[in-house]
């Protein structure tokens, strides 16, 4: 029944820019969704709390301004199970963001659940300078997952303190000031890291924030300067064409040039302390980047004296699922990698992994975490590792990602507004544009329009992109294809229900 009562409540009422949109073939409106919402056993108990009004005015007075809420009307959540999620009045959604791809294995997973709650009732906080076994275990499960000689893991509690700490173990290591990053990268708001994250939005302006960071150029084979139709490891491609062969990427040799440039021009020779790459790009629109790109920076790396740093706080532990982590697809082993996010299914858990004689520079001097690896946090992580093993949500990742990027791919071929579908695995993409020849950005208004729409019947996506074009589909990866059905009707309806107020 409370399917049906937000399959009914579709209109959204937000202004319209005056750019004009497109269909290709598919009616103006859709009578219906084909699929309606999957099923779900679970009754979450009532809600018993602040009013809704109390709540806007607590977090209107009590709470900093940068605790921005998605949509018109932002939502209350307060219960979760697995790939659902349900506001204070009951209603139910399909999680398609899993908390910004930070829920991996499902919302309060009882496997998890189960964990937190035996080692709350046994231990909770000692810091490091005691030991206590869980931390222990923890290290050699994790690194037993990572190739070659990343063997070293040091426990923080969020993306920005690892790359943080990456930061200060490759410059250590080096001895070298200058780091590399890409524009359109996010790697945190720290201070520090916030010279990495090459956003104008996500900017502060703050002197020395950029203190020996550059931003290359984007190898993006969508909105770059090059791209073709085979650059990206994913089952679908960009609609732009080009005459390479199957094994060889021209857009990625170009991109690689501009790379060199960089060395050749802007940097002290042979004295680079790292460059910093997402497997694939998390806030700024699930980019891919070309086929052997990333191998070749991390060689010319490499061979200016520096260290790769992977950032896995998106892409690891098997969304992407051909691989447990996303650099295995660019076919090279980094030097450091950071996680967080669904490293601990939404407990505050991260970690950096490297090699011993990198990890050794942080014996330089005293250095210390208060929470990194304490004891609940540990079990968590081990239990997550458990459950992906046992559920076998990387093949799932694989499975159910494939045929979602595939249907999605269906909705580009019948609407112009979707200008690209990309990703691997649960790391998907979808870029609304205003036209597909041109790529230019859908109008905010319109591309709100669609969010909210599918909001109201039942569907939760993020976005992403430098305009905040692009929907980010990062749900947890226990999701169905039942579930991908009903998310792809959702958002082909929300579409068509855009483009009909335009006639």
């Amino acid at each position: 029944m409370m399917s049906k009562i937000l399959l009914s409540n579709t209109r959204c009422t937000l202004s319209r820019a005056s750019s004009t949109l497109h269909s290709k073939a598919a009616p103006a409106v859709m009578s219906q969704v084909q699929n309606e919402m999957p099923e779900s056993n679970h009754r979450p108990a009532s809600y018993k709390g602040p009013s809704y009004e109390q709540i806007l005015e607590i977090r209107k007075i009590h709470l900093t301004p940068n605790l921005s809420a998605h949509f018109k009307k932002p939502l209350v959540i307060h219960a979760g199970q697995m790939q659902w999620l349900y506001d204070h009045e009951g209603r139910r959604y399909l999680d398609m963001f899993g908390g910004i791809v930070t829920v991996s294995v499902g919302h309060c997973h009882p496997k998890v659940n189960q964990a937190l709650a035996e080692q709350t009732s046994k231990l909770w906080h000692t810091t490091n300078i005691y030991m206590h076994p869980k931390i222990h275990e923890y290290a050699e499960r994790l690194v037993a997952k990572f190739p070659g000689n990343l063997k070293s893991v040091c426990f923080v509690n969020s993306g920005s303190e690892a790359n943080d700490l990456a930061m200060l173990m490759a410059r250590l290591y080096t001895g070298n000031q200058d780091i590399l990053t890409f524009r359109n990268a996010y790697h945190g708001m720290s201070p520090y890291t916030m010279g990495l994250t090459a956003h104008s939005t996500w900017r502060y302006p703050l002197p020395g924030v950029s203190n020996g960071i550059l931003h290359v150029m984007n190898p993006d084979p969508y909105q770059g300067i090059w791209g073709g139709s085979a650059c990206r490891d994913s089952p679908v491609q960009t609609t732009r064409t080009c005459n390479c062969a199957p094994d060889s990427c021209q857009a990625g040799s170009e991109y690689y040039n501009e790379l060199e440039q960089t060395f050749k021009y802007s940097l002290p020779r042979g004295k680079v302390a790292a460059m910093f790459a997402e497997s694939i790009q998390g806030v700024g629109g699930t980019v891919q980047y070309p086929k052997g790109y990333l191998k070749r920076a991390a060689e010319l790396v490499r061979a200016n004296g520096g260290v790769f740093v992977a950032d896995e706080v998106q892409t690891g532990f098997g969304r992407t699922g051909e691989h447990f982590w996303g650099f295995q697809g660019h076919d090279y082993t980094p030097d450091i990698v950071t996680m967080a996010k669904g490293i601990g299914n939404g407990f505050p858990l991260a970690a950096v992994v490297t090699t011993p004689e990198i990890a050794a520079t942080l014996g330089m001097a005293l250095h210390f975490n208060t929470y990194g690896g304490n004891p609940m946090a540990s079990a968590v992580g081990i239990a997550v590792l458990d459950v992906i093993e046992e559920e076998q949500l990387q093949r799932n990742s694989l499975d159910v990602g494939t045929y979602f990027l595939k249907s999605l791919a269906e909705l580009q071929q019948r609407y112009d507004l979707v200008g690209d579908v990309r990703g691997k695995g649960l790391m998907i993409g979808v870029e609304l544009v205003g036209d597909q020849q041109t790529r230019a950005p859908l109008a905010t208004p319109h591309v709100l329009e669609i969010w909210e729409t599918c909001k109201d019947m039942g569907v939760l996506f993020g976005r992403g992109g430098l305009h905040g074009n692009v929907l980010r589909i990062k749900p947890p990866m226990c999701i169905t294809h039942a579930d991908v059905k009903f998310a792809v009707d959702v958002l082909g309806r929300a579409i068509a229900d855009t483009l009909a107020k335009q006639k």
